[in-house]
């Protein structure tokens, strides 16, 4: 276990009113100086750990020229205009306000001067200073005025909230009339932010160091039962082993080896020799529907792959939540209503193994929709005993399916038992060369295909107006590919020398960061409830979200710098949107509101990383507060996990102050003299639920 950062000072109030979100308080004086000690007392300490200087701001020195009533500066100067009598006085007056005049003029002259020189970039960045500076302390004013009720802490949540997914809700979604697989569709309303801290269940542990979480996992940190895995298909029950602590995932061990040999079957199918040719083939990321227990994408990513998992939720034996406590990238998502939160053309393969999906309802909308989401070029393979019909209703809708991919030009590679593999076209003439009234139509060119964020399904072909209608077969290989060219870049309309700056900056910034965490993570552990800690050094983070990630640089530095993980870009619906060109560099993520659950289950992530979303969240119009942000973090985020946060002084004080409500441990740190930002480290212990029985 990592050891535990001090707590942060617990002396100064806490903003937040719950309807304003990023307005910010003027500190009161008194509070002030009581903060200031509680930092002082831990600066020593913090100098050994960090090798940047902790930031304690000088706030409570007195004004230089006093204070008014108001608060604001008194003038230290008092012209005064004095009478008299006498006519050298007079003239004297005379005398005065002649220079006064001139020397006005020449200093309005020189000033202009000075302005006209002055870099246009430095008045805005300390006009931007100032507006935030506004901003925290009209907050501060606000929440001082609610007294120390603001300064609680969070309680913990019912027992019931330990593996819940918000805006899923089967039996809400029932009782409102929904039906025929409609029922998993994700509605997210007032009522799914919560304002508890999720507790984990009892006897949970933490995971297994990677890649021995890969294949072993505590049964106490999921929630299934023995008969759900015996209930489980063929190919899953013979790749998992349970006993009374742990499960395992035994599809690396060659005497259950059937996964390799799928995975084998499909690239012998797609005509290449096996699957460590899928890179040399195009494919780099797959998204696998309804993926089990994420068995294939754990095989495939000794391939230099990376698979990314989706399913409807589930209360229990959740393929999603063991996925991700493998280590291995998932969400919940579903074909059901709306689209995925993906952009058009954004994996090489989707791979279905019976998946529960089917394909041939809603007059072929779900297969409409897994062509939006594949690249030209792109492969979709399905398994199913449907594929194998022999009575007439299931012939009839296997021919469905069949007929309609053949309308979407898609072109049937092989088939091979109850596998089948398409290739979709890379030739847009395709369309255009159907047969009258034979297929979906193409969307019209101001159709967006960029943004869908759970829009209804779309009935038309999309992606194929689309600049980034490139045949993966034409892109450059993993790893290159993360490097896009300059014809790529520019589909973007980003130069070169600002992508390599990009790149280079954040390479400097994970180093720094891992500066940072290092003496924390390595050093002497403390023990964690009721076991023995291992000897260091051991993995403490893998499951990595970044919920601004702008143009994946930060994922990029993480892979280059040899860290094994794997990150979920998430990119923020409110900001510019990069997903595509994240999805092209080979890299995964997902658009998201940011005021909304991320569809996932709690304790999903080992760290979680946001550069500038703070202030991206100000222009939100209070449709929610940081302490919803903060809250949702806290849901994400495991036992022992970190938190990166890197923003402008003002918020990021803010949120160290907030976050105390949320029992983190957490510093501020000033990363470069010369810079406005400020890195916000927490860390989230492990509390146990208590009095409860397993």
């Amino acid at each position: 276990m990592s050891r535990p950062l001090l707590r942060g000072a617990t002396g100064g109030r806490v903003s937040g009113n719950s309807n304003d979100l990023w307005d910010s308080q003027m500190k009161d004086k008194t509070e002030k100086e009581d903060l200031d000690r509680n930092r002082s007392s831990d600066q020593s300490y913090l100098a050994l750990r960090f090798p940047f200087r902790v930031l304690f701001p000088e706030n409570n020195s007195p004004s230089k020229y006093g204070s008014g009533e108001n608060g604001f500066a008194s003038d230290p100067f008092i012209v005064g205009s004095p009478r008299s009598r006498h006519k050298w006085a007079l003239l004297l007056l005379k005398l005065s306000l002649a220079v006064i005049v001139i020397l006005a003029l020449t200093g309005s002259f020189w000033w202009t001067i000075s302005i006209t020189t002055m870099s246009r970039g430095q008045i805005l960045h300390n006009y931007r200073r100032l507006q935030e500076q506004l901003v925290s302390d009209l907050w501060d004013i606000g929440e001082l005025s609610l007294g120390s009720s603001r300064l609680q802490e969070l309680e913990f949540c019912s027992e019931e909230s330990e593996n819940y997914a918000p805006c899923f809700n089967v039996s809400e979604n029932l009782a409102l009339g929904y039906s025929d697989g409609s029922e998993n569709t994700r509605l997210c309303g007032q009522s799914s932010r919560q304002s508890c801290l999720v507790l984990p269940p009892v006897n949970y542990r933490i995971p297994l160091r990677w890649p021995t979480g890969r294949d072993i996992i505590w049964v106490a940190n999921v929630k299934i039962t023995a008969q759900e895995v015996l209930s489980s298909g063929s190919l899953t029950k013979r790749m998992m082993m349970l006993d009374e602590e742990q499960i395992s995932f035994r599809s690396v061990s060659p005497m259950f080896d059937g996964v390799e040999d799928y995975s084998h079957q499909i690239a012998e199918m797609i005509g290449l020799r096996n699957e460590s040719n899928f890179v040399q083939a195009g494919v780099r990321t797959i998204l696998d529907i309804g993926c089990g227990y994420g068995s294939f994408g754990a095989h495939l990513f000794s391939k230099q792959l990376i698979t990314i998992c989706i399913a409807n939720y589930e209360p229990s034996g959740s393929q999603v939540q063991l996925t991700l406590e493998r280590g291995l990238p998932a969400m919940i998502g579903s074909f059901n209503s709306n689209q995925l939160p993906y952009p058009s053309l954004s994996f090489d393969m989707l791979h279905c193994a019976r998946c529960g999906i089917d394909w041939d309802l809603k007059d072929g909308y779900f297969l409409i929709e897994a062509d939006r989401v594949l690249k030209p070029g792109g492969y979709f393979v399905w398994t199913s005993p449907l594929t194998n019909a022999r009575n007439k209703e299931n012939q009839k809708r296997w021919n469905f399916v069949r007929d309609f991919a053949e309308n979407l030009c898609w072109e049937m590679l092989s088939q091979q038992d109850e596998t089948v593999v398409w290739k979709k076209t890379s030739k847009r003439s395709c369309y255009s060369s159907r047969k009258p009234g034979a297929g979906p139509s193409t969307c019209s060119k101001g159709h967006d295909v960029e943004s869908p964020y759970y829009r209804p399904l779309q009935g038309c072909i999309a992606g194929t107006q689309s600049r980034r209608w490139i045949p993966i077969q034409e892109k450059t290989t993993w790893p290159s590919r993360s490097h896009l060219n300059k014809t790529e870049l520019a589909i973007y309309g980003l130069h070169p020398e600002d992508f390599s700056e990009d790149a280079e900056i954040w390479k400097t910034t994970v180093t720094n960061y891992w500066s940072v965490l290092s003496p924390i993570i390595f050093s002497d552990h403390p023990k964690r409830p009721g076991e023995e800690d291992p000897s260091p050094p051991y993995n403490m983070v893998r499951n990595v979200l970044d919920m601004n990630a702008h143009l994946g640089g930060f994922n990029s530095a993480l892979l280059e710098a040899g860290k094994s993980v794997w990150v979920m870009n998430a990119v923020p619906t409110s900001g510019p949107n990069y997903l595509p060109l994240i999805l092209d560099r080979g890299f995964v993520g997902v658009l998201h509101d940011w005021c909304e659950p991320f569809p996932t289950y709690p304790r999903s992530y080992d760290l979680v990383h946001a550069k500038g979303l703070l202030t991206l969240q100000t222009h939100q119009q209070r449709r929610c507060t940081m302490l919803d942000l903060f809250t949702e973090i806290d849901r994400l985020l495991r036992p022992e996990g970190w938190v990166i946060i890197r923003d402008t002084a003002p918020l990021v004080e803010s949120a160290r102050m907030l976050i105390t409500r949320l029992k983190w441990d957490a510093r501020v740190i000033e990363i470069e003299s010369n810079s406005d930002d400020r890195l916000l480290i927490c860390q989230k212990p492990f509390f146990k639920r208590q009095g409860v029985s397993s």
